[in-house]
């Protein structure tokens, strides 16, 4: 270490007075007083370059011996740290992938049973609310005066008309009836709202747009017969008419005791009370708040609130679980109606709502009975998935246990005919017009529940004889 820092000094040799002396290997030696500590020094200082030159380079390296070692420590201590980073990060990254799996599952099994369900309401369907076409997007079809005067009666054939003509006959209703001028609705206004209604019905066997069209369009004959709007304001006709039109909206074709069994999206949400007639409800105002398809952007706030109360009540009152408290209400009320008592009024439309929701059998069997079928193949899917998920089974749904006999005689004699004969006190017009087609519906059903009896009564004897035919051998005959 000195020789290196003498060599990386500067050294100078004075004499007694002070001046400078050259330092070289020609220059004479020390006096005796100062030849002994001198000479090792002048010797050292005077090493000849080449081995200034080596002793150097091994001080170079050895340098370098240090300072790579130092680097190798460093070195060890980096990669010991990321090792143990890069281990955390593959204990976490292995726990992620644990979670990510357990996510994969979970959603794997959701999936599935909300396939087994198809309860597919909310997330899916809602992408319907806007209508996808453009408007004018159906023909403004010119109804004939045979059309037109058709569409008032109960016996209007609906299966003769593809959605787009059902569409210009609901439009036509709503002009016909004075409600786009009376309240000033938009016509395109109209369109959208109507094709919106239309987009926003599924394709059921039996609660689809058609059955829409149908309830709508025997409201409109009710109306028109009864002479209704000589008895409600205008603002009642246009409740009776919309609630029509959208009191099955997004029905998934399984009805409310399905939902409540299967704890469904829907019966979770609306605590098992009606959840499919609140679910129509909140469908048909989510479409009303759209203002491309807002009929109602006329009215002040209060007579919207009138509106949409009037409507939700409607709607609701279709639910078959409250059939017996409403027609009860409106038995009490009947004898001694009173057009001016608000009660007596809604319980009124509360009756026709329900009426025009299970007509079918009110119009002629050829198109009634296709009715039937489509109500059966949606009940037959329904009873399917109870018993493939273990819930309970209705035996009106039971394709195992029903027949179209007996599927409507009851359904005619222990709830239309009295729900209309008691409408018919009110309105005596609709005798000739709806309880009589009823009646002849039940007697059909009723002949061709003994034929269907008659022919097991047979297939049964002939079951028995083909027993004793095995068991004894012999011919039936004999």
């Amino acid at each position: 270490c000195i020789l290196a820092d003498l060599l990386n000094t500067n050294l100078s040799l004075l004499d007694s007075s002070g001046a400078m002396v050259s330092i070289d290997p020609t220059m004479p030696h020390n006096t005796e007083r100062y030849k002994k500590p001198c000479i090792p020094l002048i010797s050292t200082l005077a090493l000849s370059s080449d081995k200034e030159e080596l002793f150097q380079n091994v001080l170079t390296q050895v340098a370098e011996q240090f300072s790579r070692a130092f680097k190798i420590n460093e070195l060890k201590t980096e990669v010991t740290n990321r090792l143990a980073m890069l281990e955390k990060r593959v204990e976490l990254e292995g726990m992620k992938v644990v979670e990510i799996e357990k996510c994969r599952n979970d959603i794997k099994k959701l999936r599935q049973e909300m396939a087994s369900r198809n309860n597919s309401n909310f997330l899916e369907d809602n992408k319907k609310l806007t209508p996808r076409r453009d408007v004018p997007s159906y023909p403004k079809y010119h109804l004939s005066k045979e059309t037109v005067e058709a569409l008032r009666l109960p016996t209007f054939d609906a299966w003769q008309w593809e959605p787009n003509e059902m569409l210009s006959c609901l439009e036509h209703m709503y002009h016909d009836l004075g409600l786009v001028k009376d309240f000033s609705i938009n016509p395109i206004t109209l369109k959208r709202w109507l094709l919106c209604i239309h987009d926003n019905y599924k394709n059921n066997p039996f609660h689809n747009f058609r059955h829409c069209f149908c309830v709508t369009q025997m409201m409109y004959s009710m109306i028109c017969l009864c002479n209704l709007q000589e008895k409600f304001t205008q603002v009642d006709v246009l409740i009776l008419m919309t609630a029509a039109v959208c009191h099955d909206l997004d029905h998934p074709g399984f009805n409310n005791t399905y939902q409540i069994n299967a704890r469904t999206e829907l019966s979770v949400r609306y605590n098992d009370i009606s959840p499919l007639e609140n679910h129509h409800c909140a469908v048909a105002f989510q479409i009303l708040s759209q203002p491309d398809c807002n009929i109602f952007s006329n009215f002040d706030p209060e007579a919207f609130k009138q509106i949409r109360q009037g409507t939700i009540t409607l709607i609701l009152a279709t639910d078959m679980a409250r059939h017996g408290e409403i027609l009860d209400s409106f038995k009490q009320k009947v004898d001694s109606f009173d057009y001016a008592d608000e009660e007596h009024a809604t319980c009124l439309k509360m009756v026709l709502i329900k009426c025009c929701d299970i007509s079918n059998e009110v119009r002629p069997m050829e198109v009634a009975e296709p009715w039937v079928d489509c109500l059966l193949e949606e009940y037959f899917m329904q009873s399917d998935r109870e018993k493939a998920e273990g819930l309970p089974v209705a035996p009106f749904m039971d394709r195992e246990k029903v027949t179209k006999p007996t599927a409507q005689i009851g359904f005619i004699k222990f709830v239309l005919i009295p729900m209309f004969e008691t409408v018919m006190k009110l309105f005596p017009q609709i005798e000739e017009a709806m309880v009589q087609p009823l009646r002849e519906s039940r007697d059909r059903y009723e002949e061709l529940k003994q034929i269907d009896d008659a022919m097991n009564e047979v297939g049964g004897f002939l079951e028995v004889c083909g027993c004793i035919d095995f068991v004894l051998g012999a011919d039936c005959d004999q």
